[in-house]
């Protein structure tokens, strides 16, 4: 029998992702789909190109440390429709703002090791050729 329903397997979501199999059904259980998953008929999920895509996006969301509740919070007012349009840029306004926050703190790292690792390269250097006359 064949199944009415096609799309994509959970092993191929994780493959195009690079997620979990785990992960993919912890989002699910999560309530962090926009719409439910569909099955086969062998109950085996098929997610489609629009579940793929929004996927894609969660994992942008959790890259960039959104806590789980506002993924969450963010795929309730999404599920509400073009109403909730104002709430949504809030939250992800508010969010933009701490990663770019975090941004900064790390560009600002990266620079401090990138200094020292300069002075480690002049050092290692100088008893190079130090060494190297003696």
């Amino acid at each position: 029998m064949t199944d009415s329903i096609t799309g994509m397997s959970i092993s191929d979501v994780a493959e195009r992702t690079g997620l979990s199999t785990h992960t993919l059904r912890y989002y699910e259980r999560e309530g962090l789909m926009l719409s439910p998953v569909q099955r086969a008929s062998s109950s085996h999920r098929r997610y489609s190109e629009a579940d793929l895509t929004w996927v894609v996006f969660l994992t942008r969301l959790r890259s960039t440390a959104m806590p789980i509740a506002g993924m969450r919070r963010y795929v309730e007012l999404a599920r509400q429709g073009e109403a909730t349009t104002a709430e949504r840029l809030e939250l992800l306004l508010v969010h933009r703002m701490t990663v770019a926050r975090q941004l900064e703190e790390m560009t600002a790292s990266l620079a401090a090791i990138d200094h020292k690792i300069g002075l480690y390269e002049q050092a290692a250097s100088t008893t190079k050729k130090a060494k190297s006359n003696a």
